[in-house]
């Protein structure tokens, strides 16, 4: 088959034929025809994100696409099924602590690394391979709007934070990075899961004021002035925050967040998901009298779970999440390099750039 490869770090990943996948028990076997790219997909790409990533790979962390073909234990999927194509895959050997590797992209630690042996060969290509769990079924849908399904794996990463704070319809939420490219989508999904508000911080006016336009008054926004910025969140929120999800960038200072997190109301629940730190920089430091005596709940969450796909895609279904809202660009595999370089360049909210194999 024909595969973007990337050989080594520093460089851009080439197009060239590569081997077909071989399909085993409990995989299934995808044609590729929606592949995401992220916005930092060339800095992973240069090496600067550090991540654990074993070369020559094929890049590209999630799909949608329609089965070729499924292992002997497959029950109900089918060929020429269309499927999402979650990257998140854990070892089957410890369901309480699984190693993880997110196909394509990066891995956890040395169990992380030696999943990706079979399972690191990621979408840019015109088929992937991935266990049988991790194609879930999304329905008919018409092949013009496979780029704009992929958006879901955009969506997935804040609709996992969601669910770990166990955000409950008509709480009030405050999306921390809410201008960002997963931030934006995190406000959206927060609605679509039912929050009565979305508190949107951020220090781009036009972007604060895309969001206001989009959504209306269930979007309360805040411009960061680094000046009594908890206060001021507090403050624009209809009540109690009662959820804080961060998903700032490894850019972002530790102080961001913990601004951030210090608006959440007794016994709320802060889920951290973004990159602070990952490249160095001041630890988050939280007073522990505060987090003691207000009861309150930190939790760091890594990807989503398992069950998240098939909920997100009912959201999407019926129409909560607004999928038509994403304005997609395609590029085809031959075109990476141009992929890249404008997924970087038009990082802007509720945008998309993907690769059609």
């Amino acid at each position: 088959m024909k595969a973007a490869v990337l050989e080594e770090f520093g460089t851009m990943p080439s197009v060239r034929e590569w081997p077909d996948p071989v399909l085993g028990t409990g995989e299934v076997l995808v044609d590729v025809v929606a592949a995401p790219v992220l916005p930092y997909a060339g800095e992973v790409f240069r090496g600067e994100r550090n991540y654990l990533l074993t070369l020559p790979v094929v890049p590209g962390a999630g799909a949608v696409g329609r089965v070729r073909a499924t292992g002997p234990d497959a029950t109900r999927l089918e060929p020429g099924d269309w499927v999402l194509c979650d990257p998140t895959i854990r070892s089957r050997d410890d369901a309480r602590t699984p190693d993880i590797t997110l196909q394509g992209l990066s891995a956890r630690g040395e169990g992380g690394l030696f999943l990706q042996r079979h399972f690191g060969h990621g979408a840019y290509a015109e088929q992937v391979l991935v266990p049988t769990e991790n194609a879930v079924p999304l329905g008919a849908i018409d092949p013009a709007d496979a780029g704009r399904w992929a958006a879901l794996s955009l969506c997935l990463v804040p609709y996992g934070g969601l669910l770990a704070a166990q955000l409950q319809p008509g709480e009030t939420v405050l999306v921390s990075g809410a201008t960002g490219n997963f931030g934006s989508a995190g406000v959206a999904v927060a609605l679509a899961m039912g929050a009565a508000c979305v508190v949107a911080p951020g220090r781009n006016v036009d972007a604060l004021a895309d969001l206001e336009r989009r959504f209306g008054a269930r979007v309360r926004t805040v411009r960061l002035t680094g000046d009594d910025d908890t206060a001021r969140m507090r403050s624009t929120a209809p009540g109690p925050i009662d959820v804080v999800l961060d998903l700032l960038p490894p850019s972002a200072g530790a102080a961001v967040t913990r601004t951030a997190a210090m608006t959440v109301r007794e016994y709320g629940r802060v889920v951290l998901m973004g990159g602070v730190g990952m490249l160095g920089g001041d630890d988050l430091a939280l007073p522990y009298p505060w987090l003691m005596r207000n009861n309150i709940t930190v939790r760091g969450q890594w990807l989503a779970p398992r069950e998240a796909n098939t909920g997100l895609i009912a959201l999407a279904r019926a129409g909560l999440l607004d999928l038509g809202g994403f304005a997609v660009t395609e590029f085809g595999l031959d075109e990476i390099a141009d992929a890249v370089g404008h997924a970087a360049k038009e990082q802007a909210r509720f945008a998309l750039t993907v690769i059609r194999p």
